[in-house]
């Protein structure tokens, strides 16, 4: 049986689309370089290219720059289900709570790619997994991630 939270509506497209924009013009994105290959629900696939910029001391690609891309394609395999976008609609907003990582190599040139999965969205708590490999296709580092569904609370007037 297919899970209910990723069956598309006739609105999925113009979610997605709307998302690629915001995707394309974050400050941070942009910054950082990172771009969207591919975004589903409970799916995503994200890259960023090896700039010196990135890089710690050492020359190798900053650990945290790693983490930021797993943490943000993990987000973006959420952010097209039907209960996440469900949840967007009445004001709630989706924030992480828990994210490890392992890393398995450095990264001292080319572009680096991460897979994002999300078997399943929870009413509040949602787990998701992500792997991120070089251009030879080997491990770099695998993440997973919890999110939490947040009802924002409007200011007492």
């Amino acid at each position: 049986m297919a899970n209910p939270d990723y069956v598309a509506d006739e609105s999925l497209e113009q979610h997605r689309a709307s998302l690629m924009e915001f995707f394309g013009t974050f400050p941070l994105f942009k910054l950082l370089g990172i771009e969207v290959l591919e975004i589903d629900p409970g799916h995503s696939k994200l890259q960023i290219a090896y700039r010196p910029d990135l890089c710690q001391p050492m020359g190798i690609m900053h650990g945290g720059i790693i983490a930021t891309l797993i943490d943000t394609a993990i987000a973006h395999s959420i952010l097209l289900t039907k209960r996440c976008m469900e949840a967007h609609a009445r004001g709630a907003r989706l924030v992480t709570v828990d994210l490890r990582i392992k890393y398995h190599r450095p990264v001292s040139g080319g572009i680096i790619t991460c897979e994002a999965h999300t078997p399943r969205v929870g009413r509040t708590i949602t787990h998701s997994t992500a792997v991120v490999t070089n251009e030879d296709g080997k491990e770099v580092a695998t993440g997973d991630s919890i999110y939490m569904t947040a009802e924002v609370q409007k200011p007492k007037e």
